[in-house]
């Protein structure tokens, strides 16, 4: 059994010189577990999912709170990197200047060259989508699962969004927006969501195709609401017991009396996959291969290359008429 992990704490009021040096001691053992496990990861969490993370390595459900703040205390003294945590990109910069240039002019015409002999490499003429008749779209309920979903929906050419609730106007308006042209060129709108284990998100696909239809006029909604397909892939009961995710307790709701006679009056937040990444994203893909074939992408890719090579022919052959117009 996993021993608990005691966080640190400063002794309330004045705290001595060596109370505070054995805070700080505390703090570097406490960053030094994050750094470990960060090791060990190749997605990035919120400081939620961090909290996940450390409850296998004994912290109380009723410490994330606490846990939170001790995190974005240690990433303010330096203790731990910033980027430790997966950064919201609704709250990114936008227009930053780039990095400047280090190589002298010679070196960056190279560059130039280089990357004109690479450049039919993005040459995309066609659409993953161009061939079937679907089109699958994505939303989280939470940033851990963005990061951690993302490589896969990226393989699969499949857009993936963090919802952070449903109140967002310019989220559900993107969506109706893939929705429109979509259902124009003769494809069924499959989007796939994965949330919290509570009765809001075992009763998402209803509430969602609610939210999206008050933004859509009368005509606009049977143009396109029987064209969607809303699939939760999330948690459920028996994903949650056989990878022992936590539940909460002391749900309180006044609408869930069957979640309830269920369940209990607890939940599963997304964030506790972040615990098991391996069966998320194998929930994740089994999901998706519900309705693409799993050599899509590579099929995809073989008939780009036709393309792609097309392109790198044509761009070599302009490339020395014009070199050869100016020599001349």
């Amino acid at each position: 059994m996993t021993a608990a992990l005691v966080l640190p704490h400063l002794p309330r009021g004045r705290p001595s010189n060596s109370a505070l040096e054995s805070y700080d001691a505390e703090l570097q053992r406490f960053c030094g577990l994050i750094r470990e496990i960060n090791s060990r990861l190749d997605f990035k969490v919120s400081s939620r999912g961090w909290c996940y993370l450390l409850e296998d390595h004994g912290l109380d459900k009723g410490q994330f709170d606490d846990a939170q703040k001790l995190i974005a205390e240690c990433r303010r003294r330096r203790l731990l990197p910033m980027d430790i945590v997966a950064e919201d990109d609704a709250r990114a910069f936008e227009n930053v200047e780039r990095e400047l240039d280090e190589s002298d002019a010679g070196e960056f015409a190279a560059s130039i060259l280089a990357t004109v002999e690479q450049w039919h490499e993005d040459y995309t003429p066609i659409s993953f989508w161009d061939d079937k008749d679907i089109f699958l779209a994505m939303v989280v309920e939470k940033i851990d699962l963005r990061t951690l979903f993302s490589p896969i929906c990226a393989e699969f050419r499949i857009p993936i969004a963090n919802a952070r609730g449903w109140s967002d106007l310019n989220l559900r308006w993107r969506i109706l927006e893939m929705m429109r042209e979509h259902v124009a060129a003769g494809r069924r709108f499959v989007l796939l969501y994965c949330g919290d284990h509570d009765p809001a998100g075992l009763n998402i696909s209803k509430g969602l195709r609610k939210n999206l239809s008050e933004l859509l006029t009368h005509s606009e909604w049977l143009e396109l609401m029987d064209h969607l397909t809303v699939d939760r892939f999330g948690l459920n009961a028996d994903f949650i017991t056989k990878h022992r995710l936590t539940w909460i307790n002391n749900l309180k709701s006044d609408y869930v009396q069957n979640y309830l006679r269920a369940y209990g009056a607890r939940k599963v937040e997304a964030n506790a996959l972040v615990v098991r990444p391996d069966a998320g994203r194998k929930l994740c893909r089994n999901t998706i291969l519900k309705y693409l074939p799993a050599d899509a992408p590579d099929n995809y890719r073989e008939t780009l290359e036709t393309y792609r090579e097309e392109a790198r022919r044509e761009i070599a052959r302009q490339f020395r008429t014009a070199y050869g117009r100016r020599r001349s």
